[in-house]
């Protein structure tokens, strides 16, 4: 008889009751979930404990802290992290069940991301399959720490599932631009630090967008998305010059509007993220 290694699911939220049903509804044949709540002000613990999640709350103070503090006690020789607007496709969990009873010698694997943007599925544009290390044992993950899109990887071997999890990132292009005010900024950050010689000039400022746009548009075929696909496509362009403007901005006027570089700022701009 195959035994199927026991799983956890890690859940961040705040101010999530929009969509924490539908992420956990998801993983209802995990063996534990764990949600991690930076103090919500709505039903999102509430709805989370309904669903029979084991809720532990913590200020905020990195992503991967607070995923940490899910790790440490979570029971599960494997861990699941999600974000609060993502669910499993049925697919990808039954992927998930097949793959850890095989104890194939993987340690970890990524996972295809598939967006929802104005009611559609991107699949092009960069967008899809987007991979995404979420899946590892335990006893094996490294943390890759940074201000905004920090991570995990493994010591061992890593493979890579076919099933998506779906992502409900972006309400409205209004959310979208929201959001990419308050990444940008945090993502200065990672540069400031990784890359302190590192000044953007005219060129990199012009071209970048225009870059980004046709490379998104045409080269990675956003144009079969139709118009969220285009719309997707000129978002992205801004996000390039409002990260590279921001950048020259702290570099060449200390005075300016400053990137967030101590927590209280980074626990405001995920507060406006959450709403």
């Amino acid at each position: 008889m195959t035994v199927v290694p026991s799983i956890s699911v890690i859940v961040l939220t705040l101010n999530e009751e929009r969509n924490i049903t539908r992420c956990l509804r998801s993983v209802g044949w995990a063996d534990e979930v764990i949600v991690v709540d930076s103090f919500s002000t709505d039903r999102t613990r509430e709805l989370a404990a309904g669903l029979g999640a084991k809720v532990i709350e913590h200020e905020y103070d990195s992503d991967l802290k607070q995923r940490e503090r899910g790790f440490r006690i979570a029971t599960g020789e494997w861990l699941l992290v999600l974000d609060a607007d993502e669910e499993v496709s049925r697919e990808l969990g039954g992927e998930i069940s097949r793959v850890l009873s095989e104890a194939s010698g993987t340690d970890g694997y990524a996972i295809p991301r598939l967006m929802n943007f104005h009611g559609r599925w991107i699949r092009h544009g960069g967008w899809y399959p987007g991979h995404t290390f979420r899946l590892f044992r335990k006893d094996r993950v490294i943390v890759e720490d940074a201000a905004v899109h920090g991570g995990y990887t493994v010591r061992g071997n890593r493979g890579t599932l076919a099933n998506p999890v779906y992502h409900y990132s972006y309400d409205s292009i209004s959310h979208y631009i929201s959001k990419m005010n308050d990444y940008t900024s945090l993502q200065v950050v990672n540069i400031l630090r990784d890359r302190p010689a590192f000044t953007p000039g005219p060129a990199k400022l012009f071209l970048s967008p225009i870059s980004h746009f046709l490379r998104n548009y045409l080269t990675r075929r956003g144009f079969r998305d139709g118009l969220p696909g285009f719309l997707l496509a000129v978002l992205d362009a801004v996000y390039s010059i409002a990260l590279y403007g921001k950048t020259w901005e702290e570099r060449t006027r200390p005075a300016g509007v400053r990137p967030p570089t101590d927590m209280d700022a980074i626990r405001a701009m995920k507060k406006r993220i959450a709403h």
